[in-house]
C-alpha cells in the first residue's frame, strides 16, 4: 500500500493512515472479500469431495451385498470399522491440528482418503474392503473435524454460524449427486459399484487447489507466537491492516492432551462438556441410521435395488437443503434453540417415515427428515467448536466428534438386530427416541454461542 493511502476503521468508521494498524479481534468486524471467499470456496470443495467418499457406500452397500453374497451383518461390520476409524481421525486429527496446524492435517486429511477410496474400488474381497473403507473413514473425520475448527477461527463472529452452513451446502451436493450416480452406474453391471470408488480419487483436485491457496489461521499462529504472520494472513484475506496484539495478549499456552481433557472437564467447563455429549452421544448415532442405512432398508423392506437407489437418490436432496437451511436460523436463539426445533421435527419425521409406504411418500417425508437432520448436525458442529478456547478448541472439538462416531460404530452392529426384532417401523422409532431425550437437557443448561466473540465465549 503507497504511502498516504488510508484504511478504513470498521469498528468507529473513520480513516486510518497506513502506517497505522487496526486493533482488531482476528476477522470480527471486517468485510468478508473475494479472496476470503475464495478461501471458503475451496473449503467447500474439500466437503463435496469428503461427502462423496462419506456417502457413497450407503447406495453401493445393496449392490454389494449382492455381488458378494453378504448379508446385513457383514454390512454392519463394515460400517463399524468404517466408525471406528472416524473415531481414530477424530481425535489424532485434532491433536495433530493443534500441533502441525490446521492446513498440514486439512490437506493431508484429503491426500488420505482420496487415495483411500480408489483402493476401496480395487478391493477384492470384505476384508480388504474393510480395511480401505476403514482408511477412507479415518481420513474423512480427521478433514471434517479440522475444517470445522477452522472455519470457526476464519470466519467473523457475526456470520460465523452463516459460512459454516453455506460451506457445507455445497459440499454436501455431493449427497445427491453421489446418489444419482450410484442410480446411473450401478446398474450397469454387478461390479460397476467399483466405478464410484474410483471416481472418489478426484479429492485430490481440492488437495490440489489447497496446498496453493488455503492459508492458516491467524488465531492458530497467535498461539504459536507467530503473531507477524497472523497479520499478514489477516491483511491479504481482508485488505486491512491489523493489530492482533491485544488479542494475543489474551491467548493462554497450549495445553498437552490430556491436559485439554482435564480441562472440558473441570469446573469451568463441566457443564457445557455434559450437555454436548449427552446431545452427540444420541443425535450423531441416530443421525447416521437416516443418513448411512436408508437405501439398505428400502432395500430389505421389500424395494428392489434400483427402486431403493432412486428413492435413496431424490431423497437425499435433503443434505444439501438441510445445511442451506441451518445457514437461515443456525444464528439465531443462540444456536441451542434451533439445534433444539431440528431435533424435535427430526423425531416427529422419522416416526412419520417408519410408517408411510408408497414411493412419492417415502421420497418427501425422507428429504425432510433428512434435510432437518443435516441442519440439527451443522448447527450443533458450530456450537461445539464454540465453546472452547483456541488452545483447545480443536481437541476438544475432536473428543466430541470422536464419541459421537464411536457410539455410531456401536449401534452399527445392532441395526440389523433391531430391524430383524421390530422391522423397518422400529428402526425409525428408535431414531426418534434417541434425538429427543437430550434436548430439554440442551435447552435448560446448554450455553448460548450465536453472535459472540469465541474470546467472549470461552
Amino acid at each position: 500500500m503507497a504511502v498516504g493511502t488510508q484504511d478504513k476503521d470498521y469498528l468507529s468508521g473513520e480513516s486510518l493512515p497506513a502506517y497505522r494498524k487496526l486493533n482488531n479481534n482476528y476477522f470480527d468486524n471486517l468485510e468478508v472479500t473475494s479472496i476470503h471467499k475464495l478461501l471458503f470456496f475451496i473449503i467447500m470443495l474439500a466437503y463435496f469431495f469428503e461427502q462423496m467418499d462419506n456417502w457413497n457406500f450407503g447406495f453401493i452397500a445393496p449392490a454389494l451385498m449382492k455381488s458378494w453374497h453378504i448379508n446385513m451383518a457383514a454390512v454392519g461390520k463394515i460400517n463399524f470399522a468404517y466408525f471406528v476409524a472416524m473415531t481414530l481421525g477424530g481425535l489424532t486429527g485434532g491433536i495433530i491440528s493443534d500441533f502441525i496446524g490446521r492446513r498440514k492435517t486439512f490437506l493431508g486429511a484429503i491426500l488420505l482418503f482420496s487415495i483411500a477410496s480408489i483402493a476401496n474400488g480395487f478391493a477384492q474381497n470384505v476384508q480388504v474392503f474393510t480395511i480401505t473403507r476403514a482408511l477412507t473413514g479415518f481420513g474423512v473425520f480427521c478433514m471434517m473435524v479440522t475444517s470445522q475448527v477452522y472455519i470457526a477461527e476464519m470466519a467473523p463472529a457475526a456470520t460465523r454460524g452463516k459460512w459454516q452452513s453455506l460451506t457445507a451446502s455445497f459440499g454436501f451436493m455431493a449427497a445427491p449427486l453421489v446418489g444419482l450416480l450410484c442410480r446411473v452406474v450401478i446398474p450397469l453391471s454387478p461390479e460397476s459399484w467399483r466405478y464410484i470408488f474410483f471416481l472418489g480419487g478426484v479429492g485430490l483436485i481440492g488437495f490440489v487447489m489447497g496446498l496453493k491457496y488455503l492459508k492458516e489461521s491467524p488465531r492458530w499462529l497467535v498461539t504459536k507466537g507467530k503473531q507477524e504472520l497472523a497479520e499478514e494472513v489477516i491483511e491479504q484475506l481482508t485488505n486491512v491492516k491489523v493489530d492482533l496484539t491485544e488479542a494475543a495478549s489474551k491467548v493462554e499456552p497450549r495445553v498437552k492432551t490430556l491436559d485439554v481433557l482435564a480441562g472440558i472437564l473441570s469446573p469451568k467447563y463441566l457443564k457445557r462438556t455434559l450437555i454436548i455429549l449427552f446431545f452427540v452421544l444420541l443425535t450423531v448415532p441416530a443421525g447416521f441410521v437416516i443418513t448411512n442405512w436408508t437405501p439398505t432398508l428400502l432395500n430389505q423392506r421389500g424395494l428392489s435395488v434400483n427402486d431403493a437407489l432412486t428413492a435413496s437418490s431424490l431423497l437425499m436432496f435433503g443434505v444439501p437443503a438441510g445445511c442451506y437451511l441451518s445457514s437461515l436460523i443456525a444464528d439465531k436463539g443462540g444456536r441451542k434453540v434451533p439445534m433444539a426445533i431440528m431435533a424435535l421435527s427430526v423425531a416427529l419425521l422419522s416416526v412419520i417415515f417408519g410408517q408411510i409406504s408408497g414411493f412419492v411418500p417415502i421420497v418427501l417425508c425422507g428429504f425432510l427428515m433428512i434435510a432437518v437432520n443435516m441442519a440439527m448436525n451443522f448447527i450443533t458442529f458450530s456450537y461445539i467448536a464454540e465453546n472452547y478456547p483456541t488452545k483447545m478448541r480443536n481437541t476438544s472439538t475432536g473428543i466430541h466428534n470422536a464419541a459421537g462416531r464411536l457410539a455410531t460404530s456401536v449401534l452399527q452392529l445392532y441395526i440389523p438386530v433391531v430391524f430383524a426384532q421390530y422391522k423397518f417401523t422400529g428402526v425409525y422409532n428408535m431414531v426418534a427416541i434417541l434425538v429427543c431425550i437430550p434436548v430439554a437437557f440442551l435447552l435448560l443448561w446448554g450455553l448460548r454461542t450465536g453472535g459472540k466473540s469465541l474470546e467472549e465465549i470461552s
